[in-house]
């Protein structure tokens, strides 16, 4: 067991009242323990899985299956063949808030969606007619749509843009729009993964800067009446609570809804409605996820020429990265 930086410390006293939760806080992610992997089923699920199964969670999917115990769907033969995606349970926890929209949904974008699992949730939970996809990371194009054609997400168009360029020649345009934000990462630590400098002032100072510049393109970008789905791995309220207040000040059309589901997870950094898990729940890694509606009439038609023209067919018959 490693011993906490100050610096850590000093975060948990600013999330925790109570000095047994910041202690919990504190060894979760200095004493790593290994969390179940969830499976997000893309074809019909299996009468008879090859997996052992814990109990559904309330804000847990029909088609997610939560495993027990330490087991490796990844290397099972349905995973290559499709029928499932793995991922860690924070991220189902991250995208729950999508079960607050009415479906079927027209057009859903993920600004920041490499490797693709918010792609592949969005897909799943709301059915959409399109699915935009955008990776601004180069080198992580080829995975992502690795990804979506093995689990057949074939008419998905996949993107190598910066965020603005989709508040420009997509204003208005989007029934909702997904912000996976890049972040310091603190929850990587739970993983047992390493995140340097992710609790250092600048770099979350820098990292918060970050997502505000990407929301502000997101927020220019959803349709009257749609939705803005933020989320991130990370627990510093900067890059949390305090940039969805931000949000709201700067495009004040847009409103922090409530999430049924996620009630019992409500954020107590904040008078709106934000929802936390926390790596001390044994459940996942941790996690912040918020859902703002557009409550604004605005609409724009969809530029089609954009699309085709940036957009890149998962088998390549278009564009290939």
């Amino acid at each position: 067991m490693g011993e906490p930086s100050n610096l850590l410390l000093k975060l948990s006293r600013r999330l925790f009242a109570e000095a047994r939760d910041r202690d919990a806080f504190v060894e979760a992610l200095v004493n790593p323990q290994p969390f179940p992997t969830a499976i997000v089923w893309m074809q019909p699920r299996l009468e008879v899985v090859p997996f052992a199964i814990a109990p559904a969670l309330p804000w847990q999917p029909a088609w997610v299956d939560r495993l027990s115990g330490d087991q490796r769907p990844g290397q099972h033969g349905l995973h290559q063949d499709g029928a499932y995606y793995c991922l860690d349970m924070a991220s189902v926890f991250s995208a729950a808030v999508l079960s607050a929209i009415a479906t079927p949904t027209e057009s859903v974008l993920d600004l920041c969606a490499a490797p693709g699992g918010k792609s592949l949730l969005a897909w799943k939970a709301l059915t959409p007619d399109h699915l935009w996809c955008n990776e601004v990371v180069r080198k992580r194009v080829r995975v992502l749509i690795a990804n979506l054609k093995r689990c057949g997400l074939t008419d998905s168009l996949v993107f190598n843009l910066d965020p603005q360029t989709f508040a420009e020649q997509l204003p208005h345009a989007a029934s909702v729009v997904i912000v996976d934000a890049p972040c310091s990462g603190q929850s990587l630590l739970a993983k047992g993964d390493q995140a340097l400098g992710c609790f250092h002032p600048v770099n979350i100072k820098k990292n918060a800067s970050r997502q505000k510049r990407i929301l502000a393109s997101a927020a220019q970008t959803v349709t009257g009446g749609g939705y803005l789905a933020y989320m991130t791995c990370t627990f510093s309220p900067d890059e949390n609570e305090q940039v969805v207040e931000w949000l709201i000040k700067k495009f004040p059309q847009f409103e922090a809804v409530e999430v049924p589901v996620l009630a019992d997870y409500a954020s107590p950094l904040s008078a709106l409605p934000c929802y936390r898990l926390w790596p001390q729940s044994g459940l996942g890694a941790g996690g912040f996820t918020a859902l703002l509606h557009n409550r604004a009439t605005s609409t724009e038609p969809i530029n089609l020429d954009f699309l085709a023209a940036q957009g890149m067919q998962i088998y390549g018959v278009e564009r290939s990265p």
